[in-house]
């Protein structure tokens, strides 16, 4: 049987699948993005939250994508997780989720894949490997058009006290904030300061028909594309396929800007897990 993991920031979806697609199992754990998170956290996560949802199953085979193996240092946090939790596994895999993204978008074609959710990035993609990535430098310097990149903007205007009336007691409500050193608190103590500014993009996600909310959002897509898309060589040659929730969510606003920028919309989902899956089963053939 074969193992896939779908792991960002947040979370990370499991698959348990035959190599003819039959008997599959999903699961659900916490995200393992190493610059987070080190081998012994990993593997006790996945002792508690996975592996005894997996005795007695014979997995051959692991296929591991996460947010954060991009370095073959980063990669070794995971694989020796994995390594200890799967033993008898001599076959595992570990990939960065862009080269998820990139085979669940394109399969073996070549083209443009991007990732904008929790964080962003994006690549060409040869039909088998990432060939260029332009770096997205995460939450601290970069991630345009990401949720925590557009999550940071409406929490900025709040804590300023920029928002219309109507939008900063509705937001105040939302997240029960008292008071702007209760969000300096929570922001600097957080193990996961991502996910915290990325939470208030879900205010987004309730308001997405308000002007304010369409222009914030808008101008995250437009630093994604002003920042890192058109850096690309012969970028208006590609179709923007994207992968991820905050891609989707504002699926119309981010053809507006892509068009904007003469790149067509091409494939948009929410998941790689579906296309994912395929891929894999159509190399096990």
């Amino acid at each position: 049987m074969i193992l896939i993991a779908d792991s960002g920031s947040t979370k990370t979806d499991w698959v348990i699948i035959n190599k003819d697609g039959s008997n599959m199992m999903m699961f659900h754990t916490i995200g393992y993005n190493p610059y987070f998170i080190d081998t012994e956290a990993i593997h006790y996560s996945l002792s508690e939250n996975l592996l005894k949802d997996l005795d007695g199953t014979s997995i051959t085979e692991v296929y591991f994508y996460g947010a954060g193996c991009s370095t073959p240092e980063k990669k070794d946090i995971v694989r020796k997780a994995l390594t200890r939790s799967f033993p008898t596994v001599s076959n595992i895999f570990v990939g960065h989720d862009l080269l998820a993204s990139a085979r669940a978008l394109l399969g073996k074609n070549k083209g443009f894949a991007a990732i904008l959710g929790t964080g962003t990035n994006s690549c060409l993609y040869d039909g088998f490997d990432v060939f260029h990535n332009i770096d997205s430098l995460g939450y601290l310097m970069g991630d345009e058009g990401s949720g925590s990149y557009i999550g940071k903007k409406i929490l900025r205007d709040f804590m300023r006290g920029n928002l219309q009336p109507e939008l900063q007691t509705r937001f105040k409500e939302r997240f029960q904030i008292e008071d702007n050193e209760q969000i300096f608190t929570t922001l600097y103590n957080t193990q996961f300061p991502n996910r915290y500014l990325a939470s208030f993009c879900k205010f987004a996600d309730e308001f997405v028909t308000h002007p304010y909310i369409k222009n914030k959002v808008r101008d995250g897509f437009r630093d994604f594309f002003k920042n890192l898309v058109v850096k690309y060589p012969n970028y208006k040659e590609y179709s923007f396929n994207c992968i991820g929730s905050v891609g989707f969510v504002f699926k119309d606003i981010l053809e507006e800007v892509a068009l904007s920028y003469d790149m067509k919309i091409g494939k948009v989902i929410k998941s790689p897990m579906d296309d994912l899956i395929q891929y894999h089963l159509d190399e096990a053939k």
